[in-house]
């Protein structure tokens, strides 16, 4: 994984929105650095900003290491004026995602919990979990079932209590590059 250095060691984020031992403030010197996103502004990250799935799929192609794509767009939703069209090419390509439907991809929807982790699950080759878990909201039969169980094993993300992981939530930037960096930097 290209996009796989450790945190650089700096002094002072320049953003005034990204605490000091916050939960997220390696993750975001790490996606910076790394190309992976910049700032809502030259002074914010905007860490509750909701992410799209275009975002989210740029951030984790760009976390690959932008790799050269090929292939035609399914999607009647997706322009190749868009900055997110190599990276939804490469998902698509890589089988990260099929989109919402045969020919849409919904590049404005935000992106749910469930979306976030099948999306990385997918991404690093859907590796089958050691064991399933035990969320009341994740169906066994859940498309996002082994992704959920995979992240939680793998210490990328948690649920949002001991039996709900809230799959249908919304995810932030703070927790999509948190995400990101727990997959990509700690593995």
């Amino acid at each position: 994984r290209a996009a796989g250095s450790p945190a650089p060691e700096i002094s002072a984020i320049p953003f005034t929105d990204v605490p000091v031992g916050s939960y997220y403030y390696d993750a975001v010197l790490w996606a910076v650095e790394n190309g992976v996103t910049n700032g809502t502004s030259a002074t914010t990250f905007g860490p509750n900003v909701t992410v799209t799935r275009a975002q989210m799929v740029t951030f984790l192609w760009r976390a690959y290491g932008s790799p050269e794509i090929t292939g035609a767009n399914p999607f009647t939703d997706v322009s190749t004026s868009d900055y997110y069209y190599d990276a939804v090419l490469w998902a698509v390509t890589n089988g990260v995602t099929t989109g919402t439907s045969a020919t849409t991809f919904s590049p404005d929807a935000p992106v749910t919990r469930a979306q976030a982790v099948t999306f990385l699950w997918r991404a690093a080759g859907s590796p089958a979990p050691k064991s399933m878990n035990s969320f009341a909201d994740v169906p066994a039969d859940a498309y996002y079932a082994k992704a959920v169980a995979w992240a939680v094993e793998n210490g990328i993300t948690n649920g949002m209590s001991a039996t709900e992981f809230c799959p249908e939530n919304t995810c932030t930037r703070a927790q999509v590059v948190t995400f990101l960096y727990r997959d990509v930097v700690n593995q």
